[in-house]
């Protein structure tokens, strides 16, 4: 019995690995998609660094330069991107294609299926801020330091975890595919401008509303810890966790693996 439960957890692991190389394989079929997925946030920053190339630092960006504040917002959209906007879409089209449905009948364990959805992500992100990093880097925006590389980890990890959530949680209130980019826009396009994702927001009612929602937060753990903060940013991902359990929650109670009937 014990050489059974001791194969359970490498056998788990197995098919959870399996889960992640087929979201990864599906993700580049579509080379398109994936190109784009990684271009956008590059050009943005690109775009940002043609502007404000040589810009010193300013009280008007907390005491950064424009790049060193853009570096870390651009990569925080990456990360929304990846994981919220593009996993609601996915799987709105997955379940409306009986994608969802045909993979609930498989022995594999829902959680095994959202985990490697998770790690899926996870991968993406890490190369879409590595790529907006390494563009900063051409605008002369210093590389983090060793020490700062676990605090962008536990930021990166934790705000992929809770806008998978999320994601999840819009996508099982969104009735078909067609109506996806739309409810999804819609949800973050206000959300990323309030928030100080293009431009630093400075009012005393607006910040207060942002920073209890997810991006704001997000943004400024991001940029505490890119630019080398030494606080951990526990208050802003404690906002975040919260944020990630309201939307697993929604995702538990509302999701649906079959089409939802017109």
């Amino acid at each position: 019995m014990s050489g059974v439960a001791q194969l359970a957890p490498r056998r788990d692991l197995g098919l959870l690995w399996h889960q992640v190389k087929y979201e990864q394989l599906t993700f580049w079929r579509n080379p398109q998609s994936a190109f784009f997925t990684f271009v956008f946030p590059v050009v943005t920053i690109t775009v940002f660094g043609l502007i404000f190339r040589g810009g010193e630092a300013s009280s008007f960006f907390g005491g950064l330069t424009p790049m060193q504040y853009y570096v870390a917002t651009i990569a925080a959209l990456a990360v929304l991107s990846a994981c919220y906007s593009q996993l609601a879409i996915v799987l709105s089209t997955r379940r409306q294609d009986g994608i969802l449905k045909r993979a609930r009948a498989t022995p594999l364990p829902a959680w095994m299926y959202f985990g490697g959805l998770l790690a899926h992500c996870v991968m993406v992100s890490v190369v879409d801020m590595a790529l907006v990093i390494g563009v900063g880097r051409l605008y002369d925006v210093p590389l983090p330091h060793a020490g700062q590389l676990p605090t962008i980890a536990v930021t990166l990890v934790l705000g992929a975890a809770s806008f998978c959530a999320l994601g999840v949680g819009v996508a099982s209130l969104i009735r078909n595919a067609e109506a996806a980019p739309a409810v999804v826009q819609f949800v973050l396009f206000p959300l990323m401008f309030i928030s100080g994702t293009y431009i630093p927001i400075h009012s005393d009612w607006l910040n207060p509303i942002a920073g209890a929602l997810p991006v704001k937060p997000f943004n400024e753990a991001l940029l505490g810890s890119v630019t080398g903060d030494a606080a951990f940013p526990w208050q802003k991902l404690a906002v975040l966790l919260v944020w990630g359990v309201a939307g697993a929650v929604v995702a538990v109670r509302r999701f649906r693996w079959d089409p939802r009937p017109e």
